[in-house]
């Protein structure tokens, strides 16, 4: 959620109605991207199956638009220049409608995969710009509500995107599935074009502000490890919860409404972090840790049916819900002085380990077994708790 505009608030004498109407649009874009790009969690084996290849390389339709998108955060933000704000996050929003439908009507995995990589292109760029648009919308006394606005695109496609669009590809098909994504990237495309006034750029992240800032703070560089520990965890494990619900002879109809309680929990979790992290940013994080090491060894060792598998997933959503929310604070609070760079580097990690624990997730389950990714997954999640500890005698994390 990099923040690439840095020019003055928003004019107090801009219509507030108009510029929220802009501001529901990019949150539109922000949460079709990001569904777009977790998609793929919740029918990688009807998607395998249709493809005829296996559910690890079936992975792959989320390690390659990560590992994409965690390149062009920056690479997009430069290379634009000084285009229109609104022109560019248009063209990226049709990039991804258009990939989505190209997914939906393919006969190989390769032209999946080709789609994949012109969404990672989408989402980094898309997600690097729109960070910061707020504060060109908005009046200033608008621009912290309208940014937590747009933020909560994120949040909402994470822990409710992929379970919708699980549940339509249970109904429908997964090809219907992808084409709903698609017409729902036309749909944010006409919305912006429509609702969002000219934003000409005023200045992007320069590419030598990256290494200074991330050398020189401790705090990012500490957010960045939590960042890949518990999110590589996280989807490690969760991007093959759909075989091994199946395993444990979970009917494939029911993982859909499995996926949408772990959704409706992981809002919940999105409200309680907000809460806690007033009090204690370091103590929130620690307990994301906790939540998703125990959800992930309960689901590894427990007998489930459909009864229990719901009870763990609620608590898994729990604290991956409070995940976007807690670490993008924890990055602002580390780096208040260089809050563009700092969350370029936080857009990069984030969607670097999305793209690697799919990636060694597929290895695991192909080489190991599905089981396998739950307990890989908990000893990262687990492992954030040392790296936090580090932090207990300094700043870091005290304060949001």
């Amino acid at each position: 959620m990099t923040t690439v505009e840095t020019g003055a608030p928003a004019d107090t004498g801009r219509s507030s109605v108009k510029g929220w109407l802009a501001v529901l649009a990019v949150t539109l874009g922000i949460f079709s991207l990001m569904t777009s790009e977790l998609l793929p969690v919740g029918l990688l084996t009807p998607v395998g199956t249709a493809l005829d290849v296996s559910e690890g390389t079936a992975g792959l339709m989320v390690t390659v638009p990560g590992l994409v998108a965690a390149v062009s955060a920056p690479l997009v933000t430069v290379a634009t220049g000084r285009i229109d704000r609104r022109i560019v996050l248009v063209v990226l929003i049709g990039l991804m409608g258009a990939a989505n439908l190209a997914s939906a009507f393919a006969t190989s995995f390769t032209v999946v995969l080709i789609a994949r990589f012109l969404i990672g292109v989408s989402v980094g760029g898309f997600w690097s710009i729109a960070g910061g648009i707020a504060l060109r919308l908005v009046p200033a006394r608008h621009v912290a509500r309208a940014t937590a606005v747009i933020f909560g695109g994120v949040e909402t496609a994470s822990v409710l995107g992929v379970p919708l669009g699980t549940f339509i590809g249970d109904l429908s098909g997964w090809r219907t599935a992808f084409g709903a994504v698609g017409v729902l990237g036309l749909v944010s495309l006409v919305c912006l074009l429509f609702l969002m006034p000219k934003v000409p750029a005023e200045q992007s992240i320069s590419f030598s502000a990256l290494p200074k800032v991330f050398r020189t703070n401790v705090g990012l560089r500490i957010g960045i490890a939590l960042t890949f520990l518990v999110i590589t965890g996280h989807f490690l494990a969760y991007t093959f919860v759909r075989p091994i619900l199946q395993e444990d002879g979970i009917r494939a109809g029911a993982i859909g409404a499995l996926l949408l309680t772990f959704g409706v929990a992981g809002i919940c979790g999105n409200f309680i972090a907000g809460a806690l992290i007033t009090r204690s940013l370091r103590n929130t994080v620690m307990g994301i840790s906790v939540v998703l090491t125990a959800a992930m060894v309960i689901l590894a060792l427990v007998d489930t049916n459909a009864f229990t598998a719901g009870a763990i997933l609620v608590l898994w959503g729990l604290g991956y819900g409070a995940v976007p929310v807690t670490f993008q604070s924890w990055i602002m609070d580390a780096a208040p002085e260089a809050t563009e760079a700092a969350t370029s580097l936080y857009v990069s990690a984030f969607n670097l380990s999305i793209a690697l624990g799919a990636l060694f997730g597929g290895f695991a389950v192909d080489g190991i077994g599905a089981t396998s990714v739950l307990w890989i997954g908990a000893a990262l999640a687990f492992l954030a708790l040392f790296v936090v500890g580090g932090t207990r005698n300094s700043r870091v994390g005290h304060a949001s």
